[in-house]
Parts: structure tokens; C-alpha cells; sequence
């Protein structure tokens, strides 16, 4: 039997920092919520090769006392509980006393600090948690960590990071999530030297938000603000129509701390049923605050998970405050009488807007094929000739065309009659000439002079030649004859109508077929893309560009899948901190289709990053086709459903959706005639 032994302080140390710090932002994470448990109104946090060789955190908080500087590198050293009966009621967001123990036993660091009894700070610093210098030094209030190499002195963890940019957008991910839940912080967020992140911290989370995501993210947004027995819901919900195809948008904090809530999250999503579609989840940033007492923190190691003595009073508290958010915008507007009188009194236009119109111009118009009527009626009162006849036997149509122009002025009119419009049968016929023709049609398209008589315009016709048979065997002697099969012609289709605005029903070759229009469309759609990618077919350039908001994890995903976009014919380009553009897509795609295309694409390379690169091109495509598809329940024209029926009937390669879903099912006539027993 193996013998028992204790392991050394420094050995206890390592183990512990591997539950506490697994990569750059577990640090920043642990650093900043320290910051906020200070009272910190400003954090800055500075990173360098994604968090693994600097990290830099400043803040204004309360500091620490220069004789306790060295007790907080001690496990299991905190300020927060003192007995376990605090244990019941924590307000700060951290309270074991590990972080800054586990940071220093697997990196340098290095803290300035000063609080504000103090006239001078205090400047330690510790390597792979050894103590190397404690000493007096000039420093503002509050304290900064500088924390340098992370894991040298452990290279076995060192190789399971990732790269310095998805270590950095880790990083990014974990500061968005804090500046969400503290949005009377500012926050201050420096990446390789550029600023990537400020939040103005004036209280407001509509603010942060904003900073954190953007203008079209923060317009997409309904407020939520609700009580139930103690438990209160703030924050902010999406619309409807602006749901997305996985859950990464989703934000709850409990007391301001990140969490991770099953129950939360399904309340959430069932207070959206039957307002998004199938497939489509709400995004959200949601804060529940409940007495401390009343929940568990004290769970996991991240502490992102927690467990409520009453589950189900706080899923209620959530689901009626979303529903009550989503019936407010839902609710007509009401409309204010005397609001709609002013509008109707500003709408009217007044006398000197009214002088402003020409008034005989609406006459004028009106009153034209009047006017030329009774003039072409006295010209011709001035033959005596044409006295007794009938108007229309007395004027020739191009001469009552000439008195009736009124819109053109007479000089270009003048001298250009009947003769001088081009003969465009005659021009037809002498196509075999097209210099001729088109000289013919340019000269007879000159007016002629008003005092020189015009000949009407003739254009010799095409003697027709009759060929011998003679001829046609000389003429197609010594050619090779390739003789084609013709295609057998479809056998006709009849459309019978529509089950349910999802199922196509039409007879076709003594069958009753049943078409599911969305997965024929999709199968359609994916062998066009498929063929115009073999036949290098130039993507379509998007006259307006598509921008598309992701969370840090999802843009890390993206950017690490530019060229497989390219190869499927999306143009995708960083666009700044957690957000991508598209500037080409493939033919047959909509616009409107592509941010939902690309947010689940993101999840889906998330999820299979070892995926070869074919078959990941290949579910782009797929992903594409299902979305510019037709949906089920659409409603289709009797011309577009025909066309779709005679696509899925016609080729024997429309049969399986890209995913694998039956496109049609066949019932004969001879299993009809049986089911209602006409045979046995």
C-alpha cells in the first residue's frame, strides 16, 4: 500500500490555481470582480499577447492597508467573511480568499497600492509565490496588479492554451459580461495597445449595452423592470422579430453576478411561445436580484453556477416580467385626438402656398384635345369642299395628330409628315442587310424641308428564292450528320391544391404526391449553390454591406473561418470587437438571410472546430439553402407551387433535403383503391 504523504505548501498551491485560474481570462475575471468588491467606480484593464505575457488592472477602489498587502497572497486570506454565519448573506462577488494566492503561484506578479489614510503606497511583488520585494512607494488611491508570464513555471498547462487572439477574445468575452452587470462602472478595455472597450458607467444598462454591442443590438431592445414577492427583474429583452439562431446572446446575472440558469433561461424562452419562430431563441440581458439569503453561490468553482431555496417563485418572477415587456410592445399604440388635429392643421397648405401653383395648368391639360378639335373643325369649315362630309372622312389621321399635339412646340413638328416616318415592316423584312436597313430607317428619320415635296419613303423588298433539292443535297454533302436523342416529354401534372401552407398535393403519373415545399426549395437551392461553386460562378457583391453583432466567442469562431467562408462565396471581414461585415455572398441568397446564416454558422464551427474543411463548406452551403428557402406555412401562389412541383416531379435529384428529410412521398392509386377497399 502507498504511503501517505503531505504535500508541501507550494505543491497545494499549484493544485489549487488549477480550479481557480485556467487560462488569461480566469485572471481577469478574479482581478476586476476584486476591483468591484473595492468599490471601484473606473477600472482599466491592458492586455498583451492575449493576457499570457501582461495583464494590467487599475482601479479606484478603497486599496489595501500596507501590513495586509502580504496576507492577501495567503490562501484562503479574505476581508469578506469573517464567521460562517456570512457565509448565509454574500453581497461581494468574491469571498474564499483564493484568487490572488492561485494568480501568484503560477505567474510574476506585481501590486501597487494605496488607501486613502495612507500618505505613502505599497508596491509587492511575488514570483511562483515566493515573496521578492515589499517596499514604500508614491501611488494614487485605489491598486494596480501587474501580472506578467502566466504559467512559466508550469508548461504543462502553458500547452493547452489556445492562440493569442482567442485568448484575447476570452478575455474580451469575460469584460463584456462585467461591464453588463455594472454599468455604474466604467470600464476601460486596452488590447494590444488599442482601446477596444469604454463604458461611460453613468448607471445606465441601456448604456453599456450600447458600448458593449452596438446601436443595432440596442435598438432591438424592449425594457423589462418587474416585482414579484421580493424578487425583482430589470434589464432587457429583444423583440420578437429579432430573435437569432442560438443562445450565445443571452446575459443573467443574479445580484449583479454572472450565472448560468437552466430554470432562468426556460422562462425566459416560454414567455416568447408562440411569438418566434420554431428554431429562433430570444437575446437578453437580464439582472434578478433576490435577498441573499435565499440563494447558494457557493456551488462551483466559477461560482457561474447557484442554487435558489425557491426555484419556481424565481422562474415565475421571470417569465411574467418578459411577458409583460413583450405584451407592452405588442399592445396598439393608442392615438392622441389633439396630437392628430395639429398634424391635420399643419397638412393643410394655406393661401400663399396655394398661389404658388400655376392655376391653369390642371385646365390646360384638361381642356387640350378640346381646344385642337375645334381647330382642326375650322380648318376645315374653310374648304367648301369638305363642308357636306363627315368629320372623320374629311381629315386624314396624321393630319388631326398634327393639329392635336399641344404638349410639343410647333417648330418641331412642322414639315414632318406621314411620309417621313419610317417604314419598320419593310426594315424587319431586310434584316439580312443591316447596313442598308439601318441607313434606310436613319435617312427617313431626317425631316425634310418644308418647301422641298417629300417622296414617300420605299424600301425595296427581299425577293424570296426558292432552294432546290439539289441545292440542300450539295449544300449538306460531306458534313457529318450528328443525330440526338430527344428527351422522352414529362407526363403532365395536375396540381391539386395545398395541406396545411407546407405540403404540395398534385397527381402526377396515376400518383397522389405529397411535396414538402421548404425541404424541395432547400434541395433546389443547395444543388444551384453546389453547381455554381464547381463552376467558379463569381459571388454577388452586396450593394449594402451586412453587419453582423456576436459575442466574443462567436467572433473568435468567425475570424478563425474567414478562408472557409471565402471558399463557400461569402466575403467576411472584421469589422471591429465582436463584430464581422459581409461584403459577398452566393447568388440565390437574400440578404436578409445572411446574419442569420452566419450567427448559426458560428455555432456550429464552434462546436465541430475538427471538422475537415470540406465538410465545413459544405454546411455553409446547407445553412445557406435552409435559409433562403421558402419556410413552411408561407403562402404560395397556384404558379409558384406548380413551378416547385414540376422541379421536385421532373428531376430525380430532388428528393432529399441537405439534411435528409424526405422531399416527396408517393401514394399510387392502386394503394388508394385499396385503403378505401375498392379491391381486395
Amino acid at each position: 500500500m502507498a504511503r501517505i504523504n503531505v504535500l508541501s505548501k507550494h505543491i497545494a498551491e499549484l493544485i489549487a490555481a488549477g480550479e481557480v485560474v485556467e487560462r488569461p481570462a480566469s485572471v481577469v475575471k478574479e482581478l476586476m470582480e476584486n476591483s468591484i468588491d473595492a468599490g471601484a467606480t473606473t477600472i482599466t484593464l491592458e492586455i498583451k499577447n492575449g493576457g499570457v505575457t501582461y495583464i494590467r488592472i487599475t482601479d479606484n477602489g478603497c486599496g489595501i492597508c500596507r501590513e495586509d498587502v502580504p496576507k492577501a497572497f495567503l490562501s484562503h486570506a479574505t476581508s469578506k467573511v469573517k464567521e460562517a454565519a456570512d457565509l448565509n448573506s454574500i453581497f461581494t462577488l468574491g469571498f474564499r480568499g483564493e484568487a490572488l494566492a492561485s494568480i501568484a503561484a503560477v505567474s510574476r506578479t506585481e501590486i501597487l497600492t494605496k488607501t486613502v489614510e495612507e500618505e505613502m503606497g505599497t508596491v509587492y511583488t511575488i514570483e511562483g509565490g515566493m515573496q521578492v520585494s515589499y517596499d514604500a512607494a508614491g501611488c494614487p488611491n485605489g491598486t494596480t496588479i501587474v501580472v506578467r508570464d502566466l504559467f512559466y513555471n508550469t508548461p504543462a498547462r502553458m500547452k493547452f492554451l489556445k492562440r493569442d487572439v482567442s485568448e484575447a477574445n476570452a478575455v474580451a468575452d469575460v469584460v463584456d459580461k462585467i461591464a453588463l452587470s455594472h454599468p455604474e462602472i466604467s470600464i476601460r478595455f486596452i488590447r494590444e495597445g488599442k482601446q477596444a472597450l469604454i463604458t461611460p458607467g453613468d448607471g445606465r444598462l441601456l448604456s453599456a449595452i450600447y458600448s458593449v454591442f452596438g446601436r443595432t443590438f440596442a435598438e432591438s431592445l424592449l425594457e423589462v423592470d418587474y416585482e414579484l414577492d421580493g424578487i425583482k427583474v430589470t434589464g432587457y429583452v429583444c423583440k420578437p422579430v429579432c430573435s437569432r439562431p442560438s443562445r450565445a446572446m443571452q446575459y443573467f446575472f443574479l445580484n449583479s453576478r454572472n450565472i448560468k440558469s437552466r430554470s432562468i433561461m426556460a422562462s425566459m424562452e416560454n414567455a416568447y411561445k408562440n411569438t418566434i419562430m420554431v428554431g429562433k431563441f430570444p437575446s437578453c440581458v437580464l439582472n434578478v436580484y433576490v435577498r441573499p439569503e435565499t440563494v447558494d453561490v457557493n456551488v462551483h468553482p466559477a461560482k457561474t453556477e447557484v442554487r435558489f431555496s425557491d426555484e419556481r417563485k424565481v422562474s415565475s418572477a421571470v417569465y411574467y416580467a418578459v411577458k409583460g415587456a413583450l405584451s407592452d410592445f405588442d399592445s396598439a399604440p393608442q392615438v392622441d385626438s389633439n396630437k392628430m388635429a395639429k398634424l391635420t392643421e399643419k397638412a393643410k397648405p394655406d393661401y400663399a402656398q396655394l398661389q404658388m401653383v400655376e392655376d391653369d395648368t390642371p385646365n390646360t391639360a384638361r381642356q387640350a384635345p378640346e381646344k385642337a378639335f375645334k381647330a382642326a373643325s375650322a380648318v376645315l369649315a374653310d374648304s367648301p369642299s369638305k363642308k357636306d362630309k363627315p368629320f372623320w372622312e374629311n381629315i386624314s389621321a396624321s393630319e388631326f395628330k398634327s393639329s392635336v399635339s399641344v404638349s410639343s412646340p410647333k417648330h418641331i413638328n412642322k414639315g414632318f409628315t406621314n411620309a417621313d416616318e419610317p417604314d419598320l415592316v419593310s426594315a424587319f423584312k431586310t434584316r439580312s442587310k443591316p447596313a442598308a436597313a439601318s441607313a434606310a430607317a436613319s435617312q427617313s428619320l431626317k425631316p425634310s424641308r418644308a418647301a422641298e415635296p417629300q417622296a414617300p419613303n420605299t424600301v425595296k423588298p427581299v425577293e424570296k428564292t426558292s432552294v432546290t433539292y439539289e441545292e440542300k443535297k450539295s449544300a449538306t454533302e460531306g458534313k457529318k450528320v450528328v443525330i440526338t436523342e430527344a428527351k422522352p416529354t414529362p407526363k403532365p401534372l395536375r396540381l391539386l391544391g395545398e395541406a396545411f401552407k407546407t405540403y404540395i398535393i398534385c397527381e402526377y403519373d396515376n400518383k397522389v404526391c405529397l411535396i414538402d415545399k421548404h425541404a424541395a426549395h432547400e434541395r433546389i437551392i443547395y444543388n444551384k449553390i453546389k453547381k455554381n461553386a464547381q463552376d467558379n460562378v463569381s459571388s454577388q457583391v452586396l450593394l449594402t454591406p451586412v453587419t453582423v453583432t456576436l459575442n466574443k466567442n462567436e467572433y473568435n469562431v468567425i475570424l478563425e473561418n474567414l478562408d472557409v467562408f471565402s471558399k463557400a462565396g461569402y466575403l467576411v471581414e472584421d469589422f471591429g470587437t465582436g463584430t464581422v461585415i459581409v461584403r459577398e455572398c452566393p447568388m440565390l441568397i437574400s440578404g436578409d438571410d445572411i446574419e442569420d446564416t452566419v450567427v448559426e454558422m458560428a455555432l456550429y464551427l464552434g462546436e465541430n472546430r475538427t471538422n475537415i474543411e470540406s465538410e465545413k463548406i459544405d454546411r455553409i452551403h446547407h445553412t445557406s439553402a435552409c435559409k433562403a428557402a421558402i419556410k413552411a406555412g408561407y403562402k404560395n401562389s397556384t404558379a409558384e407551387m406548380k413551378v416547385l412541383a414540376e422541379a421536385v416531379l421532373y428531376d430525380d435529384s430532388v428528393r432529399y433535403c441537405p439534411h435528409g428529410r424526405p422531399v416527396l412521398l408517393e401514394l399510387t392509386k392502386y394503394e388508394l383503391e385499396k385503403m378505401f377497399g375498392r379491391i381486395q
